[in-house]
């Protein structure tokens, strides 16, 4: 369990939310329970919606803090904490480097093998091979190093937009046509079957993992409305023996310190049920905070309400 220490002078804190990206309405609800949490603390504190005026919004509003509660680019892949560190602003969260590396699935795995981390085998897909190649060409490539069943998803999206778990080999070729048609980049994996887990990191030096979630879908696999809409429990502790959730631990600090994250992140992984091996699939350097998502709920299980996990990365971030 995290203590929660007393802060004196409570700065004006900001909480950054929305946006125009797809996971727009996870920021609002993100944002709006970080807000709430904020005011119960005692702090002064703000909503800002981004928009193209943010630097003005920024400026008058004479914040000490600025809570980052946006979800998917430019708040989430390191865009926003570049502008908030030339306005000279601190902020909760990674700093630029990390959150770049966290939000591209495929720059983020190099990172992972060279820190000896396991992780699906992949490879990329760019939209700039269709001007060589056709859809036909990418798709045996693709089917000449992976079998099916595997999985497509946008190398650069989070709360599992665009992600699409593909079974047939005749399915491979509409799958990458349709997500390069949406993305520039997509992630092609080698498809695990085994039990998901999430760990959640918070800390600066003295790093702590929260407990281990198990992630029960009701859906195929954990995505947007298992996620959002109630369609998932969370197990924790996570039921896995204790040497897997020692290296999952293990692995998911090792994630967090490679890549330079800072205050906290949640790192996901797949259990082979085979071999029972931990494969890292993400890091999120900004968890989810809604009522249903995973980093609270561990946190409460570890004996932290919601409040007091707001209030306590706050501090964080101002130790920086």
């Amino acid at each position: 369990m995290v203590g929660s220490a007393k802060m004196p002078n409570k700065p004006k804190i900001v909480v950054l939310m929305g946006g125009s990206s797809a996971e727009r309405e996870i920021s609002l609800k993100t944002g709006g329970q970080i807000y709430e949490a904020l005011k119960s603390k005692g702090y002064p504190v703000l909503t800002l919606d981004l928009d193209a005026d943010i630097v003005n919004h920024l400026k008058k509003s004479q914040c000490g803090l600025v809570f980052i509660a946006l979800h998917g680019s430019p708040g989430e892949d390191g865009t926003i904490q570049g502008l908030l560190d030339i306005l000279n602003i601190p902020y909760v969260g990674s700093g630029v480097l990390a959150s770049a590396l966290g939000m591209d699935k495929i720059r983020s795995k190099l990172f992972f093998a060279s820190l000896g981390i396991p992780t699906p085998f992949y490879l990329p897909v760019h939209k700039s091979e269709l001007k060589g190649n056709s859809i036909s060409k990418i798709s045996a490539r693709i089917l000449d190093s992976l079998s099916v069943p595997m999985v497509v998803k946008p190398t650069k999206a989070g709360s599992a937009i665009g992600v699409e778990i593909i079974k047939r080999k005749d399915k491979v070729k509409p799958a990458l046509a349709q997500g390069l048609m949406e993305s520039d980049e997509l992630i092609v994996e080698e498809y695990i079957e085994g039990p998901e887990v999430t760990v959640g990191i918070i800390g600066n030096d003295d790093l702590q993992t929260l407990p281990i979630v198990e992630i029960v879908s009701e859906n195929e696999f954990y995505d947007f409305e298992a996620k959002y809409d109630g369609k998932s429990r969370h197990i924790i502790p996570a039921n896995i023996p204790k040497v897997v959730a020692d290296k999952v631990n293990r692995y998911a600090l090792a994630a967090h310190v490679g890549l330079g994250c800072r205050n906290f992140s949640r790192v996901d992984f797949i259990i082979g049920r085979e071999d029972h091996i931990p494969y890292i699939l993400e890091i999120n350097t900004i968890p989810g905070m809604t009522d249903v998502s995973l980093f609270p709920d561990a946190a409460r299980v570890d004996g932290m309400e919601f409040p007091d996990l707001i209030e306590h990365l706050v501090q964080l971030a101002l130790e920086e």
